[in-house]
């Protein structure tokens, strides 16, 4: 699904026009992204966290170019599903 699959079908349930749907979908992840980049996680319930994980320092290998570089540690953004959320998505493959 697109992002606008997504908007479509957000207005077609909330009867908002797609412009309205387009700008709070915007809203929302910016919402999120901004408060990962301040190392604040995002808590939904009953639908997932958004946290940040830390990857160590590692070197890492070009094999065309037969070198290595150092990866200094890092942050990413991680999504984890709450349990709810999997369930559904458990039963929804069984049927």
């Amino acid at each position: 699904m697109t992002k606008a699959e997504l908007i479509s079908e957000i207005a077609i349930q909330t009867g908002f026009d797609k412009k309205t749907i387009g700008v709070c979908l915007e809203a929302f992840t910016e919402g999120i992204k901004n408060n990962l980049v301040k190392g604040e996680n995002v808590y939904i319930r009953g639908f997932g966290s958004f946290v940040t994980k830390k990857r160590a320092a590692k070197v890492a290998r070009n094999i065309l170019r037969e070198t290595t570089i150092a990866v200094p540690a890092h942050l990413i953004p991680d999504f984890k599903p709450a349990a709810e959320f999997k369930a559904a998505v458990r039963e929804a493959k069984r049927k």
